[in-house]
């Protein structure tokens, strides 16, 4: 596995992700942020954190499949979470249970959360997107 996700002696250990990332392959794949739609371009879970986090994780696992890879060759994530507060942490993270289960992810690469005030189209509560690359040998 050309990725190691790994919680350093000295750094807190978070539950939702890993705090570092050592990428050894060699063949980078770079996927776009992903949001809440289907197939179709169809919003799914309107209003419903939790449920689009969990379709832009399926988004996510979809596009790396496509590209002959999966979670475990992913070094980095970054959401970008629309009027984000620290109560809206719950329906986060019950979204990404749902789609990691789906998708037999485990452990979750290192993780940055960002809070912003708009996404590309009105409905859309994240996006999350693949940074620094998922590495194959």
């Amino acid at each position: 596995m050309p990725i190691t996700v790994m919680n350093p002696a000295g750094l807190p250990e978070i539950d939702l992700y890993r705090q570092v990332s050592v990428a050894t392959g060699s063949r980078q794949i770079y996927v776009a942020g992903q949001v809440a739609w289907d197939a179709d371009g169809t919003l799914v879970g309107a209003g419903d954190l939790a449920a689009q986090v969990e379709q832009v994780y399926l988004n996510l696992g979809t596009a790396l499949d496509q590209a002959g890879a999966t979670f475990d060759d992913v070094a980095k994530l970054t959401a970008y979470l629309v009027d984000w507060t620290p109560d809206k942490m719950p329906d986060f993270l019950a979204g990404a249970a749902r789609a990691f289960a789906k998708l037999g992810v485990s452990p979750v690469p290192p993780f940055t959360g960002i809070g912003v005030a708009a996404l590309a189209e009105p409905g859309l509560l994240v996006e999350i997107e693949i940074e620094a690359v998922a590495v194959l040998a």
